[in-house]
């Protein structure tokens, strides 16, 4: 059914419910049995449109690539774009395979009212492809049914208004009303087997909105920076130059289940940056998100000799401390390594002296960027190393050494040490303290030191049930954030990041003269850290919607 079709069906709608004689200022002469007649025809219209024209009409439109829905000037029409999610937790933000449909419904009804009675309605096929078979749907009083017998590869929308996830083929039946749709006008519909839950999608500012809530959509536009052009980038990370032959760990977008987030607007983050610094804090993967976002920043720069190192401008670089510098914004985006975030030491003992690590002191590279106005902290990839998992004759409080500590327990006093630094030390009126989430790994058939393999992941984790459990580790730091009296943005990115078992860097850390140095290096892999453009990308994009919902200070809408 083509789009005319369409448009001609609602106006035979409107043809209906006001007909010619009613609309027309002509008058005539009629003969008593022409007024007889009439008046007749006016009681059975009168009755006609008694029944008709009560109950609200909808039309629900099958919504494709370039669909649109007809409008009239006699009624306001607004609409919700409903999804359907099965079992399987990802989509296509283009055009799914098999199992993907979107439904639009349109009412000329009040926002007030609800939708409670739908008759005669057709899908139309609007905008699809070959493959594609139109279905009917029927949205009544107390349900709201999608009947499809064959319905394939359904062009799929990824944009503010309509956010598509999947539907498989099958009867779905949702017993609720739809009512008070107040925000944004859009409605989701879940599933997981026949039961559809309908949802709002709220808008980001919303406290029900859950930004890592959520699922990875499949998304065939291109990454914030081309494969292979940033040269800032770690060449560990660097995975399409060290020949990993495939891309599509590149091809993923983020989708929160009841809101939507906005791209990362690199020109608008730097606006907002203007003159101020943004520090990166932590170990080898806040480095990985750091080198993620200057690059996501630099791409937006026309002139790139405007964005430098700064160590290479007639600044002594300290020890572990990176910064670019973006000139024509007067602000620096820098990283710290500080993989404990407290004081890595040693101890004099009576056989010596030996490394430990005091959890009651904070690293002395707090002087750095005390004063930053934006600071991403994390901790936790050294905690699994053998010395700190172990805990014996390691942690140090005061002149104490531990014979033996839990390695939770010592996380926790270091978490404690941090929380009371920043309530001591940081401005809460100039700066944002935000903690990144712990990054999960996805090493099979050992650990990173003892063969543990994923350069044949090529495809994220689909079936949720083989996602980790939530990070002890990330529960520790819910208990000491509530206490803190800073406020603290925490990126919860660990289950999020779970699913992307494809976009480690694995044995593409390197170029490989020879197939000899390629099998050995599948006996050291990195299943830790990200390819970029890759995942930590995602991370910097969510960081942005998490300052614009804070609003504070630049971030103001």
């Amino acid at each position: 059914m083509d789009k005319n079709c369409s448009s001609n069906s609602f106006n035979s709608m409107k043809r209906l419910a006001f007909s010619e004689p009613f609309m027309s200022q002509r008058r005539k002469v009629v003969s008593g049995f022409s007024l007889g007649l009439g008046a007749s025809l006016l009681f059975l219209t009168l009755l006609f449109l008694n029944t008709s024209l009560i109950p609200p009409k909808v039309q629900v439109f099958l919504q494709g690539s370039g669909s649109a829905i007809s409008n009239s000037s006699s009624s306001s029409v607004y609409s919700w774009s409903f999804s359907i999610r099965t079992k399987h937790p990802f989509a296509s933000s283009s055009v799914a395979n098999n199992n993907d449909a979107s439904l639009t419904v349109s009412s000329p009804q009040r926002d007030e009212e609800r939708i409670e009675e739908t008759r005669g309605v057709n899908a139309s096929s609007q905008g699809l492809n070959k493959n594609t078979r139109f279905a009917n749907f029927t949205v009544g009083g107390e349900n709201a049914t999608l009947n499809s017998s064959e319905v394939q590869q359904f062009p799929l929308k990824s944009n503010g208004e309509n956010v598509t996830l999947v539907t498989e083929i099958g009867n779905f039946t949702d017993n609720r009303v739809v009512k008070d749709v107040d925000f944004a006008a859009n409605a989701t519909v879940s599933s997981s087997s026949s039961d559809v839950k309908m949802e709002g999608r709220f808008s980001l500012n919303d406290e029900n909105c859950d930004i890592y809530d959520g699922m990875w959509v499949r998304d065939d536009s291109k990454p914030y920076y081309p494969l292979g052009s940033c040269p800032l980038i770690d060449r560990d990370f660097d995975c399409h130059l060290n020949g990993r032959p495939d891309s599509d760990y590149v091809k993923w977008k983020w989708q929160p289940h009841k809101c939507d987030i906005p791209s990362l607007n690199a020109t608008n983050f730097l606006e907002r940056l203007r003159g101020q610094r943004l520090v990166f804090v932590g170990d080898s993967l806040n480095r990985n998100m750091w080198e993620s976002m200057v690059c996501i920043l630099r791409q937006s720069v026309k002139d790139k000799k405007r964005v430098f190192e700064i160590s290479g401008r007639h600044e002594f670089k300290k020890k572990g401390v990176y910064a670019f510098r973006f000139e024509d914004y007067n602000c620096s985006v820098d990283f710290v390594s500080s993989p404990f975030i407290v004081r890595e030491s040693t101890f004099k003992g009576i056989n010596g002296s030996f490394e430990t690590l005091r959890l009651d002191l904070m690293d002395q590279t707090t002087t750095v960027y005390h004063d930053a106005d934006i600071i991403v902290f994390n901790t936790g990839h050294w905690w699994t190393h053998e010395k700190t998992s172990k805990g014996e004759d390691y942690y140090q409080e005061g002149n104490h050494v531990y014979p033996r500590l839990k390695v939770l327990d010592a996380f926790r006093r270091a978490l404690t040490t941090w929380a009371r630094w920043v309530d001591k030390n940081i401005d809460a009126n100039r700066t944002q303290v935000v903690f990144r989430g712990y990054s999960n790994t996805h090493f099979r058939g050992g650990q990173w030191n003892s063969g543990g393999q994923c350069h044949k992941e090529t495809e994220p984790i689909y079936n949720t049930t083989h996602l980790k459990k939530y990070p002890s580790k990330m529960r520790a730091l819910d208990n000491v954030i509530i206490k803190m009296k800073t406020p603290v943005m925490y990126m919860n990115i660990s289950r999020l990041t779970d699913y992307r078992k494809d976009g480690h860097p694995s044995i593409y850390r390197m170029e490989y003269k020879t197939e000899a140095e390629r099998a050995a290096a599948e006996l050291h892999q990195d299943c830790s850290h990200w390819c970029l453009p890759g995942v930590p990308d995602t991370w910097n994009e969510l960081l942005y919607a998490s300052l614009l919902k804070s609003g504070r200070g630049s971030w103001k809408s």
